[in-house]
């Protein structure tokens, strides 16, 4: 597992790119918005299922930013039709994918819809990679899923086997467009 600082990340795969964040209104996907915004990305598309969470990143965002650089909506990771949609819609380069029930408690109670959430979730976006425009894919993981004691660290961790599937898949592939694959 390779290991970078997020501010090396972010000013390489960011800077004048139109970029995505899904699970923009968590925790960890605000920040990732707050920071990215400091590098003037073309565009920064905000994805997130709650509607109270985007809301409220979206408008501490256009506080301090262009309004116009900020796209904001609403969507589940789970379907896989409006992730497409809205990578199309804008011509996304970079996904950073947030998205994810982190909660272990919450997780733990809620085993089917967690991993649907970060197992398929995951997938769908990684997938929608592929078949658009993106060329670079960032999956925000977690240091449970090195070794899950949890099924929370166990989905995380399920997640980085799909995308490490994806990225070899693809490296013996005889395609010329290539996407980059990374775990943070």
């Amino acid at each position: 597992r390779k290991t970078l600082s997020k501010e090396l990340i972010i000013t390489a795969e960011t800077k004048d790119k139109i970029i995505m964040v899904t699970g923009a209104g968590g925790s960890i996907g605000s920040e990732l918005c707050r920071q990215i915004l400091k590098i003037k990305p073309k565009m920064l598309v905000l994805y997130e299922i709650s509607e109270v969470s985007l809301y409220l990143i979206e408008q501490e965002l256009i506080n301090d930013f262009e309004r116009e650089r900020i796209k904001t909506f609403l969507g589940n990771v789970s379907d896989k039709g409006r992730v497409k949609e809205v990578c199309e819609q804008f011509g996304v380069n970079t996904i950073y994918h947030a998205a994810a029930y982190k909660q272990v408690p919450m997780v733990e109670m809620n085993t089917l819809q967690s991993f649907e959430n970060n197992v398929f979730g995951t997938l769908n976006c990684a997938l929608v990679a592929l078949e658009t425009r993106v060329e670079t894919f960032v999956l925000v993981s977690t240091d449970k899923a090195v070794r899950p004691t949890s099924f929370m660290g166990a989905t995380k961790r399920f997640a980085e086997l799909i995308l490490q599937a994806l990225a070899e898949e693809q490296s013996k592939s005889s395609s010329k467009r290539r996407i980059k694959f990374t775990m943070v």
